[in-house]
């Protein structure tokens, strides 16, 4: 426990911390697993620090920056502060990728169906046997090896796990579910960035930017809309539209005289072909 001394000297060393990093955040630590915790300082060692401590002092930290003080009522339950160079988005996405993957406990609620698939098995005859048959799977034993005939969705999304099926989905090394920390709130450039905002998919973002563009390009060339990325096209639709209508009404003007000329010679040379011959 620390002495009243130790709490002003940790309040006041790391506060000082706070003005060197163009990035503070809170990130929520309730439930983290302590290797998961481990992984992710490991991995950004060197770029990103977290502040771990008891909540008062972490929000004491925080207030002591006007910039930052906002950022203390966004602390809940067991947190760290985090303080980094990186890009707040960037930042989160390197969180992420820590992920870990559990297994499940009886009565967790399954984030999404979990699927048992067909096919053989590195399992013994035995008991793992009457395990799998207890959950509803079709177990067959074939050339001393056991199979899953059949795959099957043992728990549907929403729906709670049973001991039963948490025992078998530990016996087949299913892990259905995911551990990771997510920084809940990013202070950058007195910009404040939230979990939803910043918990986005690159890939999904620029898939949706890129058709976002595409009809919104299709649409300014249908409607005439002239802008740096239509200027060209639509100078070019004009231009031949202006052609075709100068063709048609036989314009004698340059770019267009050509056409003329060998539209006439074309109709020339078809009557010359029905001239008969003596």
């Amino acid at each position: 426990m620390l002495s009243k001394d130790d709490k002003i000297k940790f309040v006041k060393e790391h506060s000082k911390e706070l003005s060197k990093y163009s990035t503070v955040g809170i990130v929520n630590l309730s439930g983290i697993p302590d290797r998961l915790l481990q992984k992710s300082r490991n991995s950004m060692k060197g770029e990103t620090r977290l502040i771990l401590g008891r909540r008062n002092l972490l929000v004491k930290i925080l207030e002591s920056d006007p910039k930052t003080k906002d950022l203390s009522a966004k602390m809940t339950g067991t947190s760290a502060i985090i303080l980094s160079n990186s890009d707040p988005f960037d930042l989160f996405q390197k969180f992420k990728s820590n992920e870990l993957k559990l297994a499940a406990k009886p009565k967790q609620i399954a984030p999404e169906d979990i699927l048992v698939q067909s096919g053989e098995t590195s399992l013994q005859p035995g008991a793992a046997v009457t395990e799998l048959k207890a959950a509803g799977i079709d177990v067959q034993i074939q050339k001393g090896k056991v199979v899953i005939a059949k795959e099957k969705v043992i728990v549907k999304k929403g729906d709670p796990i049973s001991t039963v099926v948490a025992k078998v989905l530990h016996t087949l090394g299913t892990l259905p579910f995911k551990a990771s920390i997510e920084p809940s709130v990013l202070l950058s450039s007195g910009i404040m960035f939230t979990k939803e905002v910043l918990d986005i998919n690159p890939a999904r973002t620029m898939s949706d930017l890129l058709s976002a563009f595409a009809n919104a390009y299709t649409l300014s060339l249908d409607r005439g809309v002239v802008n740096e990325y239509t200027v060209k096209p639509l100078i070019v639709k004009a231009f031949a539209q202006a052609r075709t209508l100068g063709i048609e009404a036989k314009v004698a003007e340059p770019g267009i005289i050509e056409f003329l000329l060998g539209s006439a010679s074309a109709q020339a040379s078809a009557l010359n072909a029905l001239k008969p011959t003596t």
